[in-house]
Protein backbone atom coordinates (compact mmCIF):
# COMPACT_ATOMS: atom_id res chain seq x y z
CA UNK A 1 0.00 0.00 0.00
CA UNK A 2 2.93 2.32 0.73
CA UNK A 3 4.23 2.02 -2.83
CA UNK A 4 0.79 2.79 -4.23
CA UNK A 5 0.51 5.95 -2.12
CA UNK A 6 3.95 7.10 -3.30
CA UNK A 7 2.88 6.46 -6.88
CA UNK A 8 -0.29 8.54 -6.42
CA UNK A 9 1.59 11.41 -4.78
CA UNK A 10 4.10 11.73 -7.59
CA UNK A 11 3.76 14.89 -9.64
CA UNK A 12 4.04 12.94 -12.88
CA UNK A 13 0.69 11.26 -12.37
CA UNK A 14 -1.07 14.56 -11.79
CA UNK A 15 0.69 16.14 -14.76
CA UNK A 16 -0.28 13.19 -16.92
CA UNK A 17 -3.92 13.47 -15.84
CA UNK A 18 -3.94 17.20 -16.58
CA UNK A 19 -2.31 16.60 -19.97
CA UNK A 20 -4.91 13.96 -20.80
CA UNK A 21 -7.83 16.23 -19.87
CA UNK A 22 -6.31 19.13 -21.81
CA UNK A 23 -5.72 16.82 -24.79
CA UNK A 24 -9.36 15.74 -24.81
CA UNK A 25 -10.52 19.36 -24.58
CA UNK A 26 -8.08 20.41 -27.30
CA UNK A 27 -9.26 17.55 -29.54
CA UNK A 28 -12.78 18.97 -29.31
CA UNK A 29 -11.49 22.38 -30.41
CA UNK A 30 -9.53 20.91 -33.34
CA UNK A 31 -12.48 18.72 -34.42
CA UNK A 32 -14.76 21.74 -34.30
CA UNK A 33 -12.32 23.77 -36.39
CA UNK A 34 -12.00 21.01 -38.98
CA UNK A 35 -15.71 20.13 -39.11
CA UNK A 36 -17.03 23.69 -38.97
CA UNK A 37 -14.55 25.58 -41.13
CA UNK A 38 -12.09 23.45 -43.08
CA UNK A 39 -14.34 20.62 -44.28
CA UNK A 40 -17.12 22.91 -45.59
CA UNK A 41 -14.55 24.95 -47.49
CA UNK A 42 -13.14 21.80 -49.06
CA UNK A 43 -16.70 20.67 -49.83
CA UNK A 44 -17.06 23.71 -52.09
CA UNK A 45 -14.44 22.23 -54.39
CA UNK A 46 -15.30 18.52 -54.33
CA UNK A 47 -18.92 18.03 -53.37
CA UNK A 48 -18.54 14.22 -53.35
CA UNK A 49 -19.24 12.10 -50.28
CA UNK A 50 -16.68 9.31 -50.40
CA UNK A 51 -17.99 7.63 -47.24
CA UNK A 52 -20.67 5.76 -49.22
CA UNK A 53 -18.27 4.44 -51.87
CA UNK A 54 -17.14 0.84 -51.93
CA UNK A 55 -16.85 -2.38 -53.93
CA UNK A 56 -18.94 -5.54 -53.72
CA UNK A 57 -16.62 -8.55 -53.87
CA UNK A 58 -19.15 -11.31 -53.13
CA UNK A 59 -22.92 -11.67 -53.38
CA UNK A 60 -25.39 -9.00 -54.41
CA UNK A 61 -24.46 -6.49 -51.67
CA UNK A 62 -27.97 -5.12 -51.29
CA UNK A 63 -27.77 -2.49 -48.55
CA UNK A 64 -30.09 -2.82 -45.55
CA UNK A 65 -30.42 0.28 -43.36
CA UNK A 66 -31.47 -0.22 -39.73
CA UNK A 67 -34.22 2.34 -39.08
CA UNK A 68 -33.37 2.69 -35.39
CA UNK A 69 -29.61 3.24 -35.69
CA UNK A 70 -29.16 4.28 -39.31
CA UNK A 71 -26.39 1.70 -39.76
CA UNK A 72 -26.07 0.18 -43.23
CA UNK A 73 -25.29 -3.53 -43.48
CA UNK A 74 -24.90 -5.94 -46.39
CA UNK A 75 -26.34 -9.29 -45.21
CA UNK A 76 -26.16 -11.06 -48.58
CA UNK A 77 -22.65 -10.08 -49.67
CA UNK A 78 -19.22 -8.78 -48.78
CA UNK A 79 -18.91 -5.05 -49.31
CA UNK A 80 -15.52 -3.35 -49.01
CA UNK A 81 -16.25 0.19 -47.84
CA UNK A 82 -13.02 1.74 -49.06
CA UNK A 83 -14.67 5.14 -49.21
CA UNK A 84 -15.09 5.41 -45.46
CA UNK A 85 -11.45 4.45 -44.96
CA UNK A 86 -10.34 7.04 -47.50
CA UNK A 87 -12.55 9.64 -45.77
CA UNK A 88 -10.91 8.79 -42.43
CA UNK A 89 -7.42 9.17 -43.95
CA UNK A 90 -8.33 12.53 -45.52
CA UNK A 91 -9.87 13.72 -42.23
CA UNK A 92 -6.70 12.69 -40.40
CA UNK A 93 -4.50 14.57 -42.87
CA UNK A 94 -6.67 17.68 -42.68
CA UNK A 95 -6.65 17.54 -38.87
CA UNK A 96 -2.88 17.05 -38.81
CA UNK A 97 -2.41 20.02 -41.16
CA UNK A 98 -4.68 22.23 -39.04
CA UNK A 99 -2.81 21.27 -35.86
CA UNK A 100 0.55 21.84 -37.54
CA UNK A 101 -0.19 25.19 -39.14
CA UNK A 102 -2.48 26.68 -36.48
CA UNK A 103 -0.88 25.29 -33.30
CA UNK A 104 2.64 23.93 -33.79
CA UNK A 105 4.06 26.66 -36.05
CA UNK A 106 2.67 29.60 -33.99
CA UNK A 107 3.90 27.92 -30.80
CA UNK A 108 7.38 27.47 -32.31
CA UNK A 109 7.43 31.18 -33.23
CA UNK A 110 6.40 32.15 -29.70
CA UNK A 111 8.93 29.77 -28.19
CA UNK A 112 11.76 31.23 -30.31
CA UNK A 113 10.69 34.73 -29.23
CA UNK A 114 10.79 33.65 -25.59
CA UNK A 115 14.20 32.05 -26.12
CA UNK A 116 15.56 35.31 -27.57
CA UNK A 117 14.24 37.27 -24.59
CA UNK A 118 15.82 34.79 -22.18
CA UNK A 119 19.15 34.82 -24.01
CA UNK A 120 19.25 38.64 -23.89
CA UNK A 121 20.13 38.44 -20.20
CA UNK A 122 23.64 37.21 -19.46
CA UNK A 123 23.84 33.74 -18.02
CA UNK A 124 25.36 32.94 -14.67
CA UNK A 125 28.47 31.54 -16.32
CA UNK A 126 28.91 34.68 -18.42
CA UNK A 127 28.59 36.90 -15.33
CA UNK A 128 31.13 34.81 -13.43
CA UNK A 129 33.52 35.02 -16.39
CA UNK A 130 33.16 38.83 -16.43
CA UNK A 131 33.88 39.02 -12.70
CA UNK A 132 36.93 36.77 -13.14
CA UNK A 133 38.22 38.91 -16.00
CA UNK A 134 37.69 42.11 -13.97
CA UNK A 135 39.59 40.64 -11.01
CA UNK A 136 42.43 39.54 -13.29
CA UNK A 137 42.63 43.04 -14.80
CA UNK A 138 42.87 44.61 -11.33
CA UNK A 139 45.74 42.40 -10.21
Amino acid sequence: MKGFMEFIRRGNLVQLAVAFVMGVAFAAVVNSLVNSLVSPLLGLFGGVNLADEGTCISGSCSPVVDAATGVTTYPDGVFLAWGSFLTAVITFLITAAVVYFFVVKPYERLESTWAKEESAEPTEVALLAEIRDALLDQS
